[in-house]
């Protein structure tokens, strides 16, 4: 039954990305997005760990130390801020994260609107997302640019709606990607 149930919820969430991602006007990426999900060693472990609230993912790192799956997963998906992290230019700087493109944030705003409708069905509003997002802010390796324009993202959908935020994005966000406006 977890394999059903799985597939039925890593569909369903592809299926929402896609929806919104046409909307914007990203149309390859809301064909592929998370493709790799379908692959054995990540839809294996979201078989053996499925709940249907959570990712599947966060229970394999509580229960075996670490994520294969997720580790597969978000070095193949480029809307994944951890897909953006490696080492700054001086030693000392350590791992940082990278100036995502806009298109991926814009990917990566909507994969997190998308995983709280999915997760929270019914309960769902436009504040899940950010209440997910400012939960686990702190732990994020991002790029300041990136986090700027996702947090600005994440703030309008919970103050303005989905309708306006997509509108916002397809016709702003993506039309205008030097973002001068959020690099102040």
């Amino acid at each position: 039954m977890n394999m059903i149930n799985h597939f039925k919820t890593i569909t369903n969430h592809k299926l929402l990305v896609m929806k919104y991602c046409f909307k914007v006007g990203l149309y390859k990426q809301g064909l592929l997005h998370d493709l790799s999900k379908y692959k054995w060693v990540e839809f294996s472990a979201g078989i053996k760990y499925y709940k249907g609230t959570v990712s599947p993912n966060g229970v394999q790192k509580k229960v075996e130390g670490y994520s294969k799956a997720w580790l597969h997963h978000k070095g193949r998906n480029k809307h994944h801020f951890e897909y953006w992290i490696d080492y700054g230019e001086k030693m000392k700087d350590g791992l940082v994260g990278m100036k995502m493109p806009t298109n991926y944030v814009v990917e990566m705003f909507i994969d997190r609107m998308s995983a709280s409708m999915n997760y929270q069905k019914e309960a769902y509003t436009d504040r899940s997302a950010l209440e997910y997002y400012e939960a686990q802010r702190e732990y994020y390796v991002l790029h300041e640019d990136s986090k700027r324009l996702l947090e600005f993202l994440l703030n309008m959908l919970a103050e303005q709606g989905e309708k306006f935020t997509l509108k916002y994005i397809k016709e702003d966000i993506l039309k205008n990607k030097d973002l001068e406006l959020l690099s102040k």
